[in-house]
């Protein structure tokens, strides 16, 4: 909404297909020009594209995009806003292990269940880039398919499990005080908002409009923009993009 708000006000017509489903399904849409930008993290576009990338800086994967997509995909300026995976501990958690990197976690990892998607069992940055990189081998993982929500939210703060995977543009982590745990290791790649877009149907006028909004977005946004959209003022995601837009000057 933010995207097409922002095309929209620079005279370009856009409109918004929201819910279109998992990258596997919107980036062959934007391949075949059913869809002409979609907003994606890089860190995740680029392990689509090669299953092997090594890059996890955000300067190293914004500069191995482009040679990597296949011809007709580009990627424009990535945004300050990052939303990557993070492994989240309670304050009570933190201080009884005095953890405050994954570094850390590492010493007491198999005495702590896991509450995080299931797939985090097998992927690369799951628990077999845990143990490569930081020798964490976990007691065991309690599955969640709230990406991160309030079951996973509950499951950590009731002590049933003791360390999440959640999102670091979810509100509840500062709701709550919980600790985001560093990742001096990056077993989590950067994970910047960027749009990839169909080079065939995107104008440089559009290219530019969207430009500003990354130029402009932060992860602080995001939380302010998500807690909007979940929390008790229930925004719809529409309107919370025109405040957004209004607010940042990018619309009148």
């Amino acid at each position: 909404e933010i995207y097409a708000g922002a095309l929209n006000a620079a005279g370009v017509t856009a409109t918004t297909k929201p819910n279109i489903g998992s990258r596997e399904i919107y980036f062959k849409a934007v391949q075949d020009g059913s869809v002409d930008v979609v907003p994606d993290y890089s860190g995740n576009l680029l392990s689509h594209v090669d299953a092997e990338a090594a890059e996890v800086t955000p300067e190293d994967i914004y500069k191995a995009l482009p040679g990597k997509l296949p011809q007709g995909l580009a990627v424009l300026e990535p945004s300050k806003a990052e939303n990557k995976d993070a492994m989240v501990v309670t304050k009570a958690t933190a201080e009884k292990h005095q953890l405050k990197s994954i570094e850390d976690l590492a010493k007491v990892c198999k005495d702590l269940t896991l509450g995080a998607p299931a797939t985090f069992e097998t992927r690369p940055y799951g628990f077999p880039g845990l143990k490569k990189n930081y020798g964490c081998e976990l007691k065991g993982l309690k599955p969640f398919s709230d990406g991160g929500g309030n079951l996973t939210l509950q499951a950590l703060l009731s002590d049933e499990v003791q360390v999440a995977d959640i999102y670091t543009t979810t509100p509840s982590i500062a709701d709550n005080d919980l600790v985001v745990l560093e990742d001096p290791k990056n077993n989590f790649k950067a994970q910047q908002v960027l749009p990839l877009y169909n080079d065939a149907k995107v104008t440089d006028k559009a290219k530019e409009a969207l430009n500003n909004v990354s130029r402009t977005l932060t992860t602080e946004d995001l939380i302010n923009l998500n807690r909007a959209v979940s929390g008790s003022q229930k925004q719809n995601a529409k309107d919370a993009a025109t405040a957004w837009l209004k607010d940042k000057g990018i619309v009148k």
